[in-house]
């Protein structure tokens, strides 16, 4: 679960964290309001749930009450990679002299916490890694914690600075505990500035917190936008369906993550472009199914789906009449593709045997059929 940068630095400033002074604001009117009293120059920056704000004209420099005003005006209601803003932090200005990156979040290859810090700070983590991976340093800990000797050499070497080393292992702490307590999934902070008066700042923030853990953090899943969520994912959750959009023109309908991550991967290498991840899980209740085929073909992009049924616990029989009842109750107007294997496989086969689905014995096959029924080509050396 995402959350906004203002809600984000309300935690950092209760844990300790040394952050700017700033408002939420929903109106030009509201932002000149807040400008006005700070007395002193302001940024005015847009409230979404994705990155590249500042690239999109999210994020402005005002002088004046009246010009922090306006950039409000322009700001509130932009289109963001798909998200509307609905509000503007507006906050003190810093003077800032140095930007640098740091960030706790989960290795999952070392099953450890991991501290990312970068000397270069401000843009994305993955341009810095991508052309100067060099610059990015690494710590883990099994045990929630880093020793100030272990933190010491990256502090020093974020801003080369001896005063700010000591904040940055402060706020570095700070970080981790209040990323242990959040049941976080990522405490991220980019930039962290050096002040021209020596002092450490937060002047960006993002928290992400772990949706399984949010039955423990009630307060956290309070501060849920909805209005930043995607409606098929929040749909999904409530059908107890596990759903993500993408942007292809394939929609998948799989049992099993694993099973679901490997159908989008063959789909890709295939040559053909996976709308979704959409796992229905081990049930064998029809009404999930139906529930699955009212969700992925919402997207008005579908040009074919495909069914991928490994039946464990999940009875295929079963995965079959909740197709059939789909096609009673839903208006499914593009190819479908299905391929059943497992408990009671043969049964489940059998009650589709007539009717318009294109069935599929193997992975690969399914896979093929279901390009090839979406208009798509598929690779000519995958083919063989």
């Amino acid at each position: 679960m995402k959350i906004h940068e203002y809600q984000a630095k309300a935690l950092f400033r209760e844990a300790g964290i040394p952050v700017p002074e700033g408002k939420v604001a929903t109106s030009p009117e509201e932002a000149r309001s807040i400008a006005e009293a700070f007395g002193t120059v302001v940024a005015v920056k847009a409230q979404v749930h994705t990155g590249g704000r500042g690239k999109a004209g999210g994020v402005k420099i005002a002088k004046t009450p009246d010009e922090a005003a306006r950039h409000a005006g322009n700001i509130l209601g932009m289109e963001i990679k798909g998200s509307t803003v609905r509000k503007v932090l507006v906050e003190r200005g810093s003077d800032i002299a140095r930007e640098a990156y740091l960030a706790i979040t989960m290795d999952r290859s070392s099953k450890a916490i991991l501290l990312i810090a970068s000397a270069a700070g401000g843009i994305d983590i993955e341009e810095v890694a991508a052309k100067t991976p060099e610059k990015i340093l690494k710590l883990t800990t099994t045990t929630g914690t880093f020793s100030e000797a272990e933190l010491a050499p990256v502090a020093q070497a974020l801003f080369d600075d001896p005063g700010a080393a000591a904040q940055i292992v402060e706020i570095t702490g700070k970080l981790l505990g209040l990323y242990l307590k959040a049941d976080a999934s990522l405490a991220e902070i980019n930039p962290l500035v050096l002040t021209g008066s020596g002092n450490v700042v937060a002047l960006d923030g993002k928290v992400t917190v772990d949706d399984n853990a949010l039955f423990r953090q009630p307060a956290l899943e309070a501060l849920r936008d909805f209005d930043e969520e995607v409606p098929q994912e929040i749909e999904a959750r409530e059908k107890g369906l596990s759903f993500v959009q993408l942007d292809g023109d394939i929609g998948c309908m799989v049992n099993g993550a694993g099973l679901a991550m490997a159908t989008m991967d063959m789909i890709q290498i295939y040559g053909g472009k996976p709308a979704n991840f959409l796992d229905v899980g081990g049930s064998s209740n029809p009404e999930k199914v139906v529930a699955a085929f009212k969700i992925i073909l919402s997207n008005p992009s579908i040009k074919a789906v495909l069914i991928n049924i490994f039946g464990g616990i999940t009875r295929c029989d079963d995965i079959a009449r909740g197709i059939l009842e789909s096609f009673q109750r839903i208006s499914i107007a593009v190819p479908v593709v299905v391929r059943l294997t497992g408990t009671n496989a043969d049964e489940g086969l059998a009650l589709l045997k007539g009717s318009s689905l294109i069935p599929a014995s193997t992975f690969a096959e399914a896979v093929v059929k279901v390009i090839e029924a979406s208009g798509g080509v598929v690779r000519e050396e995958m083919k063989s």
